[in-house]
């Protein structure tokens, strides 16, 4: 366990990261500047300037990321990037050293996070499934909620680094723990922003100030984190993404097909799932979740 620890000093850590748009963007900044060499990989170089700007330095490919750094954090889009990141020939796991810590830190399939520590841990390599809740505000103020899958020792030895990126960070269980906790948060999430759009235009049509009526109920029976953050930006009409509605539409495909291995009804998952995918197919998948207000404009 000493050694676990030992490796996440300053002087022999090497900071991996890969996908760094919207939220990993911040999330490598905040490593960063905490004085870990940080090497990033991205699809779009472009969106790395800033990192690069500011001294971490480009890796061409995920294999050059496994090769050289020690702890890698990873923030792709989709459960094929993951797989395809993770377990393909010039992947994580083929590349990585044997005793590094590797933490998906996207919303993907619980069942993907198991087979991935499995191949994982037969190398020796330490996988965490690490999804992440607080969009681009948790992740730019370092106060993102973060659920974490794998293994208690290896979760310890990460949760310093962890520090650095949130402010409530929970250890759930084994692989796939951290991913089934996202899906519980976003399926809270789904109906929740029904009911804040519903809530919003409600005001409007009742001809009522909106802001106004946020300062009576956000901090009440009803608040929730959407409400006191996304409304408002409804309101100014603000759509610009904090988080992809293309990303979450596809959070919602996976809490579903979970919770039909369940055999769990989800109406209200269906529900925001079909409203949104309205959204996707006008040309909206790129905006932000809160532009769920443009189906009663």
């Amino acid at each position: 366990m000493m050694g676990m620890i030992r490796l996440l000093n300053l002087e022999n850590t090497v900071i991996g990261f890969i996908g760094t748009g919207v939220m990993g963007n911040s999330m490598a900044g905040h490593l960063m500047k905490a004085g870990y060499p940080l090497i990033v990989y991205t699809r779009t170089k472009e969106k790395a300037k800033k990192l690069l700007d500011n001294g971490a330095i480009w890796g061409e490919t995920v294999k050059e990321i496994a090769e050289k750094a020690n702890v890698i954090f990873t923030m792709v889009g989709y459960p094929s990037d993951v797989e395809e990141v993770y377990l393909g020939k010039s992947g994580l796991i083929k590349n990585s050293k044997r005793g590094s810590y590797l933490l998906d830190m996207t919303t993907s399939a619980p069942s993907l996070a198991i087979k991935i520590f499995q191949v994982a841990n037969e190398k020796g390599v330490q996988v965490m499934d690490a999804p992440v809740s607080g969009g681009d505000i948790g992740a730019r103020d370092a106060k993102l909620s973060i659920m974490v899958g794998g293994e208690k020792e290896s979760f310890d030895a990460v949760k310093p680094l962890l520090e650095l990126l949130g402010t409530n960070i929970v250890y759930q269980g084994p692989a796939g723990a951290g991913q089934h906790t996202k899906m519980s948060n976003q399926i809270a999430i789904a109906s929740n922003m029904i009911g804040v759009c519903e809530a919003i235009v409600y005001a409007q049509k009742a001809g009522l100030d909106p802001e106004n009526v946020l300062k009576s109920i956000a901090t009440g029976a009803a608040g929730s984190w959407s409400l006191s953050n996304l409304a408002p930006r409804m309101i100014k009409g603000d759509f610009e993404p904090g988080f992809y509605i293309k990303h979450f539409i596809k959070d919602m495909k996976i809490a579903l097909e979970e919770a039909e291995k369940m055999e769990m009804a989800v109406p209200g998952l269906a529900l925001a799932k079909s409203l949104y995918e309205q959204l996707a197919e006008n040309g909206e998948e790129n905006s932000g979740t809160q532009a769920l207000y443009k189906n009663w404009k």
